[in-house]
């Protein structure tokens, strides 16, 4: 994969932000899609997509990126009231060798204890659905 490749139409978020897939979503206005990590590094772990059609952060427009990062911290700081978690990391990865899986512009909200250790990016097991509605539920009341 190149960093700079053309933009792929059927990547799942891509597919999830037309409706083409399922997700539990958490939060949604007409710049992204919150949705829960189904393969969560931890519990709580957020997903945010911005809705702008962009393979990665450098392709992002300007206006898209700026609004992204203020639904970001809106996003960790609802994680953080919701779940009070020890820290809240944010992480970002452009191009296969930085770690981008999906190729759609993405955001991790991810909640991290001192006591737990995380699973590896791209490492961790499937959630369980169930599980993954009640936590967006939790972060939901704290939006």
């Amino acid at each position: 994969m190149s960093l700079h490749g053309a933009y792929d139409d059927q990547n799942i978020f891509a597919k999830i932000l037309r409706g083409d897939a399922p997700a539990v979503k958490v939060f949604e206005d007409d710049q992204v899609l919150a949705i829960m990590d189904v393969f969560p590094q931890s519990e709580g772990h957020v997903l945010i997509i911005p809705k702008a059609r962009a393979r990665n952060l450098l392709d992002l427009p300007g206006e898209a990126a700026s609004a992204a990062i203020e639904r970001v911290q809106r996003l960790a700081r609802a994680v953080d009231a919701a779940l009070k978690p020890d820290g809240v990391m944010v992480a970002q990865f452009n191009g296969a060798p930085a770690g981008q899986s999906v190729f759609h512009v993405h955001f991790h909200v991810i909640p991290r204890w001192a006591d737990r250790t995380i699973a590896g990016h791209g490492q961790a097991g499937q959630a369980d659905v169930k599980a993954l509605e009640a936590l967006a539920e939790q972060i939901k009341a704290a939006l």
